[in-house]
């Protein structure tokens, strides 16, 4: 049978990203308080192509991608990207899971306990070395310290969205990243919370006003404390109550780097 995809291509121009894309595919990954979490991925899988090739052999990712059986840890990680690399002749592969996470969390004075909603990310590649980024999406609540300073009968405040990005040399679990966006904000986001919670939630957000730009000083004090991670990327973005607008605020970090450029001193 011809194998078309093989076919030698004459127009001379290498494609840097071939792939597939929109895959929901069950995976399970681990959790830091239950072992494992069963959840259900959307998967992007690629690989460079050469000039020469006019295309790639789509059936071969999802075989690749099955050699896992669902389990998304480090090492099936590497193996997948690697593979995906070597079976299809190509320079460099990526791969991205992009799946709901969820924590059981309980209500700051009742103790209601509901699960919270987490978007997590893991990103692979495989060219001259393996790389790996963890991502993890954080709902919170802002109090805007402009609106409580001029207003005399509150403040407004807003669910905004914390993303964090790492890159680490030891273990990062998804639910420590989740609490440093939570520890940033004005106050966590409950799924369930009693009449007594949400005083407790509202006062907190009230005695403790964040711009986006504090919530991302916040958390990158929180990161550049963590020897863990050797580079990382925070955005926040909060979805404004009273304007027809968002606000956004971002940074990135190689923590190596920068450390060297402040002379050893990475809070100077």
């Amino acid at each position: 049978m011809r194998d078309v995809q093989s076919e030698r291509d004459i127009r001379n121009i290498p494609i840097d990203s071939v792939g597939v894309t929109g895959l929901a595919y069950p995976i399970e990954v681990r959790d830091r308080n239950d072992k494992t979490q069963h959840t259900v991925a959307t998967v992007e899988m690629s690989v460079s192509l050469p000039r020469d090739y006019r295309g790639t052999h789509m059936s071969r990712f999802i075989e690749i991608l099955n050699s896992c059986n669902g389990h998304v840890t480090l090492p099936n990680l590497e193996h997948i990207v690697a593979a995906l690399r070597d079976h299809l002749d190509a320079e460099q592969s990526e791969i991205r899971f992009s799946f709901p996470y969820f924590a059981v969390r309980k209500a700051p004075v009742s103790g209601a306990p509901s699960l919270t909603r987490y978007d997590v990310v893991f990103w692979a590649s495989s060219g001259k070395d393996f790389d790996f980024t963890l991502t993890v999406i954080v709902p919170v609540n802002t109090l805007c310290p402009c609106s409580r300073e001029i207003s005399e009968k509150g403040a407004h405040n807003q669910r905004a969205e914390v993303t964090i990005t790492v890159r680490m040399d030891r273990l990062v679990w998804i639910e420590e990243l989740a609490e440093v966006a939570e520890e940033s904000a004005s106050s966590p986001v409950f799924t369930l919370l009693k009449r007594e919670d949400e005083k407790f939630v509202t006062e907190k957000a009230y005695d403790t006003p964040r711009f986006v730009e504090d919530v991302v000083r916040e958390v990158a004090v929180r990161l550049d404390d963590d020897p863990r991670i050797r580079w990382y990327s925070v955005r926040v973005v909060s979805h404004e109550s009273i304007h027809a607008h968002e606000a956004f605020a971002s940074l990135s970090r190689d923590k190596g780097l920068w450390i060297d450029q402040q002379g050893g001193d990475r809070h100077r």
